[in-house]
Parts: C-alpha cells; sequence; structure tokens
C-alpha cells in the first residue's frame, strides 16, 4: 500500500505541476508581478493538499507570529523537497537565490525570471558571493522581500551533524535584516533520493527572528543551537509518534545521543 500511495503521490505532484504550468501561464505572464505571486502559492498549496489526501502526510507549521513585517532572512533547513514549496504560502514576496543555469531552461527559467530571483554565476564563490550580497541589497532596497537561503546549502539527512555554510553569515552582517529559522524534520517523511513517502505529520516552526547587529561568530551560534535544539525535539516527537516513519541511521544516532530510545521496526535499513 505505501508503494501504491506513493507512486500514486508522485504521478499526481508532477502531472499538477505541468497542468497548472500550461494553465496558469496566460495569467502569470500578463499579471503584475505581486499577482501573479497567487500562481506558486496556489500551486504549493495544492501539492501540500495532494499529499495530505494521497500519501497521508499532513503539514503543521507553527510560528507565524514570529514573521517579522518587512525584508528579512528566512533561514530553513534543507532535507527535503517539501521545504522547497511549503513555506511559500506564507510568504509575501519571497526572494531566492539560485544558479544562473535553471534561468535559461525554458519555460521554466521564464518563470523563474518574472519574480525578479537573483542567479549566481558558481565559477569564483569570493566573486559570486560578492554580487549576490550586491544584487540582493538593491533588490530589497526597491521591495520589501523576504530571502529565502538555506543555510546548510544543500539537503542533508535528518539528525545528521549540523554543516551551516558561512554565506549566510555574510548576507546577514551585510544585509542589515533579521532572520527567522526554520526547523522541521521533512526528510523523515518526504525523504531526499528517494521514492517512498511516508504517512504522518510534517511539523515545522518559525523561529523567533534573531536580530540584525550581531557579531558574526555570535550569530552563527544562535542559529545554529536555536535551529538545531527545535529539530532535535521534532525528532524525537516523530520517534513517538503513533505511526513513526523509517528512522535513517543519522536520525537514529542523534537519537541515541539525545537519549531517546526507538524500536527496531522504526530503524530505516
Amino acid at each position: 500500500m505505501l508503494q501504491i500511495r506513493s507512486l500514486a503521490f508522485n504521478i499526481a505532484f508532477y502531472l499538477s505541476l505541468i497542468l497548472q504550468m500550461i494553465f496558469w501561464t496566460p495569467y502569470y505572464f500578463l499579471s503584475p508581478r505581486h499577482r501573479a505571486w497567487y500562481v506558486p502559492k496556489f500551486w504549493a498549496k495544492s501539492s501540500l493538499w495532494l499529499q495530505e489526501k494521497i500519501a497521508g502526510t499532513k503539514s503543521e507549521i507553527t510560528g507565524l507570529e514570529n514573521l517579522p513585517e518587512g525584508s528579512y532572512i528566512l533561514a530553513p533547513k534543507h532535507q527535503s523537497f517539501w521545504d522547497t514549496i511549503a513555506f511559500l504560502p506564507h510568504i509575501p514576496d519571497a526572494l531566492y537565490i539560485l544558479k544562473r543555469e535553471l534561468t535559461w531552461i525554458p519555460f521554466f527559467g521564464w518563470y523563474i525570471m518574472k519574480m525578479r530571483m537573483i542567479p549566481v554565476d558558481r565559477g569564483s564563490r569570493s566573486k559570486a558571493l560578492k554580487a549576490v550580497i550586491a544584487a540582493t541589497r538593491a533588490e530589497l532596497a526597491r521591495n520589501s522581500r523576504q530571502l529565502i537561503i538555506y543555510p546548510e546549502g544543500t539537503r542533508r539527512a535528518p539528525g545528521d551533524e549540523p554543516a551551516y555554510k558561512w554565506g549566510i553569515v555574510e548576507l546577514y552582517a551585510q544585509l542589515d535584516v533579521p532572520v527567522v529559522p526554520v526547523a522541521h524534520v521533512a526528510g523523515l517523511y518526504w525523504p531526499r533520493r528517494k521514492f517512498l513517502r511516508y504517512p504522518g505529520t510534517i511539523k515545522a516552526r518559525f523561529l523567533p527572528p534573531i536580530p540584525p547587529g550581531l557579531e558574526k561568530d555570535e550569530f552563527m551560534r544562535r542559529l545554529v543551537a536555536e535551529t538545531e535544539a527545535a529539530c532535535d525535539q521534532f525528532l524525537i516527537e516523530a520517534a513517538h509518534s503513533e505511526n513513526p516513519p523509517p528512522m535513517p541511521p543519522t536520525a537514529v544516532k542523534r537519537l541515541r545521543e539525545l537519549g531517546v530510545g526507538i524500536s527496531e521496526q522504526s530503524t530505516a535499513h
């Protein structure tokens, strides 16, 4: 049954993406940018609805009261494709930094550039970071936007050791806006590089914003400590839920470090 529901969801998810991209194209490209945001937000909501109805996976996002007015940096954990879409409905005017090559893809690239995202050339890391900071600062000066950046860069397994990159520290220091950490363990239910989608409830929380103006080391310490503490709590809750998802080795190791025992049936192989 798990395989059938996972297959059905994956088919419905990608079919919905293609059909909605075609259906919404006239409205999306003829509307002003702020109105065109309705399209990706509607798609994100409908994708989460499909996940709940087909795969049996609910999404529960709390901490909305912690989202500031105006511009800020949103810093989610990155474990799954889920965390690239789940927060969109709650963000007024999201801004992403993405590989320049994505803008060259016909149709998809046009959708991206409509929203004035920040393309980056990854040839030289230091030059790329300076260019990104300059472009982001200019965009935030024009509009109140919310930069979404994943501090660890690539997707990591739930419970894995933190590997936060220094890039977000430079962005924090240069942009002078608050940073909202986001904790979750979505990778337990929508794992990276895997076909299966597990039932249950993905819980995520927008944590209290870290104010601008802190020393770089202090900011990094707070970002890691506050995010990881909340993720640990979600991991424990998931492990002790009525129908826990399989725990990957990284999650099992972290739970043991936290002094939490789990059954053999909960261990992913």
